[in-house]
């Protein structure tokens, strides 16, 4: 089994490698740009070899995480705090991130923590993304009763009932002739 400890970031990769049956060890930089760290990967998985990647927890590394998955590679996600803790030195590489991470990986120290599946990933996307909207909504809707109780209309929670929708003039008096299909706040009627 070949275990890699990856230093990850949006752009590039440092890793450190051993394999567990030949003792043979490594270090390459990998950038995601013109897609080596893909093609690395990928050549692994042609040359029939099973891998173990340990990564500290990113919010920048899910199309990594997704290609793992595909290659049926095993992906160890690992607590920042924790592994910050074990580091020895405060001088701070790359380069030595990717050996702490495989010295972790290979003493079998590694502070994994637990990961959604991608289904359940997907779901809190998805509530996530509505949260977003409620609030947007909610947003909206109190500038356009600022401006309403500004130009006098106050009608509280029933501005948005249907009993209390407003009705337009079908002709604008404050915008003249530049404001024709446009609604003026002033042309609102009771």
């Amino acid at each position: 089994m070949l275990i890699i400890g990856c230093d990850y970031r949006p752009s590039v990769q440092q890793i450190a490698f051993v394999d567990s049956e030949t003792g043979e060890c490594g270090e390459r930089r990998l950038l995601h740009k013109d897609g080596e760290a893909e093609r690395f990967y990928r050549e692994l998985k042609q040359q029939g070899v099973s891998v173990r990647v340990g990564i500290e927890a990113t919010g920048h590394a899910r199309w990594f995480e997704r290609l793992l998955a595909e290659l049926g590679f095993e992906l160890w996600i690992g607590d920042p705090a924790r592994i910050k803790a074990t580091r020895v030195r405060k001088q701070k590489t790359d380069r030595q991130d990717a050996q702490l991470l495989l010295k972790l990986l290979v003493e079998d120290r590694f502070p994994r923590i637990w990961v959604p599946s991608p289904e359940n990933r997907d779901v809190r996307q998805l509530l996530w993304h509505r949260h977003r909207l409620v609030q947007m909504r909610t947003r909206v809707m109190n500038q356009l009763q600022a401006v309403a109780m500004n130009e006098g209309v106050r009608r509280k929670k029933t501005l948005w009932s249907k009993s209390g929708a407003p009705s337009w003039s079908p002709s604008c008096c404050r915008l003249g002739p530049a404001g024709a299909g446009k609604t003026c706040w002033m042309c609102w009627t009771a």
